[in-house]
């Protein structure tokens, strides 16, 4: 079996090459073919798997490389969904407020086809490291548009629509499963953007009780990973927001914290670069959730919003303090989300990004051997 989570392991998206990024301009503007795409892509994939490699990571990713959006590619291949303006909370970027679209559940939600078990299939055929494929939580079809975007007359009982959601989760899974996933992760912004004040007056906007949605997502979490093959090792990433180095919500992880640990995952990386994460006192509660014993925590203590290094001293002592509520043999070291989140990437350097993982793989080698 996998040993995912890693010592030294990473989210998963990464800033995108220039040559493709022109590609995907030239394919949106109808001067390429999409078979001449994915041709760029697959070079593009190829050559950020032996960078990672390179780096000493264990685990190693496609970079999101075929995505525009973390979240939005994926949910958009399901039955059921469409996108549509967000009219919440906005991310700040120079003073102007910007938002992705939503995902809007127009019919029932189903999973009828395979949704990028190909582009999983292509990483695992260039690597001999542990291939990981990053996908959002079944939690993010409904949080940014709430009761709101999920259609009263497909779903007039919210029951049945979580029902069909964990549903399509598992069919997805298990495309994904089939193609040779053995190491998943469910990109989920839920847990921590309910940790901030203005998230949940959204959320009562939307016709939702914001104490009451973390326990719900836990549950569908849950009910969507049920008969995944048992060795397949399964992360949440959680973070407060990612596009272009702007982010949306602030809070410790004390409203959350319960129910999310109460999730069937191997590990979970969380978001603590900044103050706006809070401490780490939450931590504590990890170790009286169920499994408890097999469960990690990776500490996402180097940021990909700016390219300043962190000082291995500085992460050490962090390292040190989270310890204080999980065991050291239970933590592990990431930065705090993906480097490119979105298709334009995150305002620092492609030379920053690597050597912000290689300190990662550097640190986590002499604080764990």
């Amino acid at each position: 079996m996998i040993a995912a989570p890693f010592r030294a392991d990473h989210v998963g998206s990464l800033l995108r090459p220039p040559a493709l990024a022109e590609m995907r301009r030239r394919w949106k503007a109808g001067q390429v073919d999409a078979a001449d795409l994915r041709a760029a892509e697959d070079t593009a994939i190829a050559d950020a798997v032996r960078r990672q490699q390179d780096v000493g990571l264990k685990s190693v990713t496609d970079g999101e490389y075929r995505r525009d959006w973390w979240h939005l590619d994926f949910l958009s291949g399901l039955d059921g969904v469409t996108l549509k303006e967000n009219p919440g909370p906005k991310f700040q970027i120079q003073g102007q407020g910007e938002q992705p679209p939503i995902p809007t559940v127009t019919g029932r939600v189903a999973c009828s086809k395979p949704v990028m078990a190909d582009d999983f299939a292509y990483l695992k055929s260039v690597t001999n490291q542990a291939a990981k494929m990053t996908i959002p939580s079944p939690s993010m079809l409904h949080l940014r548009g709430g009761r709101a975007a999920i259609s009263k007359t497909a779903y007039p009982d919210l029951d049945v629509f979580w029902d069909d959601v964990a549903k399509a989760y598992r069919t997805a899974i298990g495309h994904l499963a089939a193609a040779g996933c053995r190491y998943l992760q469910l990109d989920d912004v839920t847990f921590a953007y309910l940790c901030d004040p203005k998230v949940q007056a959204s959320c009562r906007a939307n016709g939702d009780d914001p104490a009451a949605l973390p326990r719900t997502y836990a549950r569908v979490i849950n009910a969507a990973l049920e008969g995944r093959p048992a060795d397949m090792r399964v992360t949440i990433h959680t973070c407060r927001g990612n596009f272009k180095s702007a982010w949306v919500a602030e809070g410790g992880y004390d409203p959350v914290v319960e129910a999310m640990f109460s999730t069937d995952v191997d590990g979970y990386f969380m978001e603590f670069d900044s103050a706006r994460a809070g401490g780490f006192e939450p931590l504590r509660v990890l170790q009286d959730s169920p499994g408890a014993e097999r469960k990690k925590v990776v500490l996402g203590l180097v940021t990909t919003k700016v390219g300043d290094l962190e000082s291995k001293d500085a992460l050490k002592r962090r390292i040190d303090e989270a310890s204080r509520y999980v065991p050291l043999e239970q933590l592990c070291l990431s930065p705090q989300c993906g480097f490119s989140s979105t298709v334009e990437g995150n305002t620092l350097s492609h030379d920053d990004q690597w050597r912000k993982l290689e300190r990662v793989v550097d640190v986590a080698r002499e604080v764990w051997g």
